[in-house]
């Protein structure tokens, strides 16, 4: 027997694959994307009676019809040498459904096992199964599991275990269409048999001959089989004539009736069938009337559990991070490399500590992202907010990734290929970098509670969120009315039966996306933080407007002032030379030069600068922020960069700040990732235009009214 097998996981979006796939690979699995359509994809390692085991796991799919990205990507894994076992996941509570990919799975010639997954929402339900009778309908082995549990797979690695084994010894499908169409089926098959190309030896002449007589896109687009293009038109014309029906159409009903046979004689029901608790959830969390107030509620608590929960954490690192900055200032003599020792403790450990501190914050809002995921609310969100997407000319597909922008926006953009029309996806695309990232998280996390109250801490964080959606959704209208004209599709969505989250799987999602988090600020965030520190400090001023020095001298001599006075003499005055340094540097000279534009906005010099540096990475702000103040210091003495900025700003700017940040350029990685979904330059260009205008805009309109009405603008320290 083989040492290391490849075993791909396949099944329908809900089907709790992903549950099974983190019960078989614990941590031992790696997120990325496949090339091309950015369709999220997992890849773990497990091992199993001594045998390396490499899983796939492969995006949600109903079929192999190539009708979207995720299905495309899943023909092309399926397709590939090498796949020693399909371990097709189905869905217990609606097996007839489920088992239609598994009628074209079988096709595929490639050994397979079955696993009737939430086998005891099933019971529930009461459906009864018998699984022999299952195993000869379709000639695999069949298992049944409740993935979301530790002990509900033990059976499933019995099975895997007894099903590797045989992999050598692969049985042709026993699946029939009818008389008529497995003729034209063979027909065309002894034409392909010659014609397949080395990579699809694998795979039988039957099955492209079904993907041809259903029109599949993927497979009439592979140039070694144009020439039996004509043969296969003339079969599809012939059984048209005969049955009065397109092929594709035809054999999806001849599925379902094998199906039906399957299930009629194997899947049986209890007298006695409780009704679903997901509808009577539904009934409240759905409502026409309530629902949309209870999803801002809900999301409301997200953004309070954030704060609560994360303030006492954040305070612990940021005391970390100033200890150990202090300790280097402290066990580093101050005439040994002096740069090198600012840029150490300033540059590195300031600007990177000044990003992890708000991990905390990542973790949490990720928490309760994951529970709205995995108890299947976030579906039901989407169906409550189609009527109101439609109003704004999207549909409630577009919700989703909209959602996932809460998160990052690279993986959200990714996530609009779930959306079928083209002018739909592109809108999305275009309107998601005005979500909310985690990337502006610490923004938030480090000015609201610098300049609002405790008790409105967690409005305001849920009215900046809301306002990026507010004008997302107006900006999606506009686009719909202008760039993107067109008749709006019809939507079908799924919603799953409520589930409880399991630990492991919250703690698997909090993981995976910390680890983002903290990979990005020891790569880009540390190399950016180095590059500001230079610019911050290069190049040095030597001759200085006036001697500070002899002026620090005569405030000392004065026996006129009193000890505060002197005290409060001497920091204005050192205050006065940190900022001539500053204002030398390369950073001081760029932000001078453009704070005349962001002074109506109520930017000074040192806002306008980590504007700039934000466009690395919106984190970079912080970062940026923290290494200017740090700089600024009179002493050796750490002062907390929050009360640095209440020293310096007001609420109305702090608010403005945010506001900027929320609606101005995204990132350069969500630049990159959009240009390459949309395809255009132009487009590209003209959302990050956009964007700037319309930031400036908003901003100077508020900060403006703001002043002229005197709303928050005295100094808070």
């Amino acid at each position: 027997m083989k040492k290391c097998f490849t075993i791909v996981l396949a099944g329908n979006p809900n089907c709790g694959k992903t549950s099974i796939f983190n019960a078989l690979t614990g941590a031992r699995q790696h997120v990325g994307n496949y090339p091309g359509v950015t369709v999220e994809s997992k890849i773990g390692r497990f091992s199993l009676n001594g045998t390396e085991i490499l899983l796939i796991d492969l995006p949600g799919i109903y079929s192999l019809s190539s009708s979207s990205p995720e299905e495309e990507v899943a023909f092309r894994e399926l397709t590939k040498p090498g796949v020693d076992l399909i371990l097709n996941v189905v869905d217990s509570t609606i097996p007839r459904r489920s088992l239609y990919l598994t009628t074209q799975l079988a096709e595929l010639h490639i050994p397979m096992l079955l696993a009737f997954n939430m086998s005891d929402d099933a019971d529930r339900k009461g459906l009864k199964f018998d699984l022999p009778k299952l195993e000869r309908c379709f000639g695999f082995p069949a298992v049944r599991t409740v993935g979301c549990r530790s002990g509900g797979i033990g059976q499933l690695l019995d099975a895997l275990g007894t099903a590797l084994k045989k992999t050598e010894s692969r049985t042709a499908p026993a699946l029939s269409y009818g008389a008529d169409i497995d003729a034209s089926i063979g027909k065309i098959a002894n034409a392909i048999a010659p014609l397949a190309p080395e990579r699809f030896r694998h795979i039988p002449a039957r099955f492209f001959a079904v993907k041809l007589l259903e029109h599949d896109a993927c497979v009439r687009n592979l140039p070694e089989f144009r020439s039996v293009h004509p043969l296969v038109g003339n079969e599809i014309r012939h059984l048209l004539e005969k049955h009065a029906i397109d092929t594709d159409t035809f054999m999806a009903d001849r599925r379902y009736a094998i199906l039906a046979g399957a299930c009629r004689n194997a899947i049986g029901m209890t007298g006695e069938r409780r009704r679903e608790i997901s509808d009577k959830i539904d009934a409240v969390m759905t409502s026409r009337y309530i629902g949309l107030p209870l999803f801002f509620l809900i999301m409301y608590a997200t953004f309070w559990l954030t704060f609560t929960c994360a303030e006492p954490l954040m305070g612990i690192i940021e005391e970390v991070f100033a200890a150990l900055a202090g300790g280097v200032k402290m066990l580093w003599p101050e005439t040994t490399l002096p740069y090198l020792r600012s840029l150490l403790a300033d540059g590195v450990i300031g600007g990177v500590g000044g990003v992890l501190v708000f991990l905390p914050n990542i973790l949490f809002l990720f928490l309760a992202i994951a529970i709205l995921e995995d108890s299947g609310y976030m579906a039901r969100a989407a169906f409550v907010m189609d009527g109101v997407m439609r109003r704004f000319g999207l549909q409630g597909r577009s919700f989703v990734p909209l959602v996932l922008g809460f998160g990052c926006t690279v993986p959200a953009i990714m996530a609009t290929r779930c959306i079928e029309s083209e002018r739909d996806r592109k809108t999305t695309i275009m309107v998601l970098p005005l979500m909310s990232c985690g990337a502006r998280l610490p923004i938030y996390a480090l000015i609201i509670p610098a300049f609002f109250a405790a008790e409105y801490q967690a409005f305001v964080m849920w009215l900046i969120y809301l306002i990026g959606v507010g004008i997302a959704l107006i900006a999606a209208r506009i686009m719909k009315a202008t760039l993107f004209k067109g008749d709006g599709e019809i939507y079908l969505m799924e919603l799953p039966p409520y589930r409880m989250p399991t630990l492991r799987s919250l703690l698997l999602h909090m993981w995976d996306r910390a680890g983002m988090y903290v990979r990005k600020a020891g790569t880009i965030i540390l190399a950016t933080s180095i590059l500001l520190f230079i610019c911050n400090t290069w190049p040095e001023k030597t001759a200085f407007s006036k001697d500070y020095d002899k002026a620090a001298q005569l405030v000392n001599g004065n026996p006129a002032l009193s000890g505060d006075a002197r005290e409060n003499a001497l920091s204005a005055l050192e205050n006065e030379k940190q900022a001539e340094l500053m204002e030398y540097t390369i950073s001081g000279r760029i932000g001078h030069a453009l704070e005349p534009l962001f002074r109506p906005i109520g930017f000074d010099w040192k806002l306008t600068t980590a504007s700039i540096g934000a466009l690395a990475a919106k984190e970079v702000f912080v970062s940026q922020l923290g290494i200017l103040y740090a700089e600024g210091e009179a002493d050796e003495d750490s002062v907390p960069l929050r009360e640095q900025l209440i020293r310096n700003y007001t609420p109305l700017q702090a608010f403005c700040i945010m506001l900027f940040c929320l609606l101005s350029i995204p990132c350069f990685a969500t630049l990159a990732i959009m240009r390459r979904e949309l395809n255009s330059w132009k487009l590209t260009a003209a959302v990050a235009a956009g964007m700037f205008l319309l930031a400036y805009l908003v901003t100077f309109l508020v900060y403006q009214a703001g002043s002229l009405c005197g709303i928050g603008t005295a100094l808070a320290g």
